[in-house]
């Protein structure tokens, strides 16, 4: 049970920005979006690569995963490639393989040039070792049948008490009997869609058409426990 006063049986665990998912030794993590702070108009971007890689450490040493994958924007531009980017890209690849980890991205919307500096493994759709679960952008309709889909591509929050907070959102059987997992943007320099009052049509990825069934839950830094809350329709009328 959570301070938030709403117990959730599921089977994978919130760590930072990203998820753990315990049968399969996976953890996946979305919207990495290297090489958004140098595309940005600021005269001297913050070193985003370096942070993403930093935070990415923790979580592979406190989850100890045999894969790590990807779920689409790993990178940032469309049509090119902002200095820096190949470089946190082999910081982002050395600090999984320090781990004994393999990494595996599934492009998304944003990786056009994924190739032309990744050379490791990718797929459209991974399912995971657990063998209910598939791993995809999210952008599109996913074609591989499964249990449960972990996705990203939408970036939720949640604002709490005019707070905005990143976000898991969790939909037991939403789409087409399968449980939905939509991942937060791992990397902090994305401001994410506020899903307080978000309706079907205003996700972007088909895998979300009634949020109000979508549990939230946020990762709370300072105690490391994860808050869980009412579906949205409820939720809704609470805050």
């Amino acid at each position: 049970m959570t301070d938030s006063g709403v117990e959730i049986d599921v089977a994978f665990a919130v760590h930072d920005r990203a998820v753990f998912v315990p049968a399969a030794e996976t953890l996946v993590l979305a919207d990495v979006h290297l090489g958004k702070a140098a595309s940005s108009s600021v005269d001297a971007p913050i070193d985003d690569g370096a942070a993403v890689c930093d935070r990415l450490e923790q979580v592979l040493a406190a989850t100890d995963p045999t894969t790590v994958v990807v779920a689409g924007d790993l990178l940032h531009s469309f049509s090119r490639l902002p200095r820096g980017v190949e470089r946190d890209l082999d910081r982002l690849t050395a600090t999984v393989d320090a781990a004994g980890a393999e990494l595996l991205v599934t492009p998304g919307n944003h990786d056009t040039m994924l190739e032309t500096v990744f050379d490791g493994e990718t797929a459209l759709e991974y399912e995971l070792a657990d063998g209910g679960t598939v791993v995809c952008h999210g952008h599109e309709r996913p074609e591989t049948p499964a249990d449960q889909y972990i996705v990203g591509h939408d970036h939720p929050a949640l604002s709490i008490e005019g707070r905005k907070r990143p976000c898991v959102l969790y939909g037991p059987a939403a789409y087409e009997g399968a449980d939905v997992l939509v991942l937060p943007a791992f990397t902090r320099l994305a401001a994410g869609a506020t899903v307080n009052s978000m309706a079907g049509h205003d996700f972007q990825t088909p895998l979300v058409r009634n949020p109000e069934r979508f549990y939230p839950a946020v990762r709370d830094d300072s105690s490391g426990e994860t808050l869980w809350f009412p579906p949205l329709g409820t939720l809704r009328k609470l805050l």
